[in-house]
């Protein structure tokens, strides 16, 4: 049997009750999963690298400005080389650290060469994809599956670089051009700002009714219940009272320029969108963020508040938001699938008077 340390009592009794293959399937389904929930590291000793099948994506790209790669799982290792931001490096390994302590100790090998902490690589894939020459006058919802791709203000001019889009990111996109040389470039509308940009048809893949299709629809809304546990910073989703799904998180936390903390309370997921250009400051302001096609945005306040997948970072478990509840993309989308309401493939948004309840705890888990 899997075990795992203790938590609330409901909690703790179900997930010991579990094999070891159900309790990866509710939590993520694969190693890296487990390796990243809360709790955990009191449970598991690894000592050895795990081999690369068992990653969830087989490279990764730096978030960071810079980051260090050491001989061994830990910053108390020898420093072997530095990686800067968007150098996109095959993962060819995943383990824990020696810092049993720390609030996120998962660690990749990278290039067979180094080891560098999890939180500043975002997990991606290389996939280029069909390109449509007719795109419906509605829009369709898309996905990036490269690393990244820069988007252009013009094809006559594609030095004028607009956005550079990410991994895992979502955009509306409503045409399909040719530049002069026939490569095809799709047409994507911002949002937020109200303006349009092209990026290369090979780096998006049309989202399917499927890949959105709602989880457990059978169960009651009134049935269905999350609970974002801040002191522990992790997400829990409830069927009938019994823990279905967990995922680690980082939720608002106060910066120099303000309090950002989540605020603790009963609040319903009401409004979605599966993709939204979030931005707020000048630029200047080290706390400010622009960021295009964030994914898979469940909201719980009328303030913005919101889960919603996270490409600009890979270390939850710590507070480091603006207030929402970051999620890693896959995890978001779970979310957004399983909670109310539902949304179909080509709504930019859905707004309803009823949701799935959230509860949002900041008194820690009883031991």
């Amino acid at each position: 049997m899997f075990t795992i340390s203790s938590m609330n009592e409901p909690l703790s009794s179900y997930l010991k009750s579990l094999s070891r293959r159900e309790f990866l399937k509710i939590t993520g389904t694969s190693l890296l999963g487990m390796f990243t929930l809360p709790f955990a590291g009191q449970a598991l000793r690894i000592d050895k690298t795990v081999n690369q099948q068992n990653s969830t994506l087989p490279y990764g790209r730096v978030t960071a400005a810079k980051i260090d790669g050491f001989d061994k799982p830990s910053f108390s290792g020898g420093l072997k080389k530095s990686y800067w931001k968007d150098l996109v490096l095959p993962i060819t390994g995943v383990t824990l650290g020696d810092e049993e302590s720390g609030h996120n100790r998962v660690w990749y090998q990278v290039k067979n060469e180094s080891f560098v902490h999890s939180g500043d690589i975002q997990p991606v894939d290389i996939q280029t994809n069909p390109k449509l020459t007719e795109i419906s006058a509605d829009g369709r919802l898309a996905v990036i599956t490269v690393p990244f791709t820069d988007a252009v203000w013009s094809l006559r001019q594609k030095y004028r670089l607009a956005y550079r889009l990410y991994y895992a990111t979502t955009h509306w996109i409503y045409d399909s051009v040719s530049d002069e040389n026939g490569e095809v470039w799709y047409r994507i509308n911002d949002d937020k700002w109200k303006i349009h940009y092209y990026v290369n048809a090979a780096h998006l893949r049309l989202i399917t009714a499927e890949e959105i299709s709602p989880l457990s629809p059978e169960v009651p809304d009134t049935e269905k219940r999350l609970e974002i546990r801040l002191p522990e910073q992790v997400v829990i989703a409830y069927e009938y009272n019994h823990p279905v799904w967990m995922a680690r998180t980082a939720t608002g936390a106060r910066f120099r320029d303000g309090d950002y903390r989540t605020p603790a309370g009963v609040y319903t997921t009401n409004r979605k969108r599966p993709s939204r250009h979030m931005a707020a400051g000048d630029g200047a302001d080290a706390n400010s963020y622009d960021l295009p096609g964030v994914p898979w945005v469940s909201y719980l306040m009328e303030n913005g508040i919101s889960f919603h997948g996270t490409y600009w970072h890979n270390n939850f478990g710590r507070p480091r938001s603006h207030g929402c509840v970051n999620l890693s993309t896959q995890h978001a989308l779970w979310v957004y699938r399983w909670a109310n309401p539902t949304v179909s493939l080509n709504a930019m948004t859905a707004n309803e008077k009823n949701g799935t309840m959230v509860l949002v705890i900041d008194k820690p888990m009883a031991e």
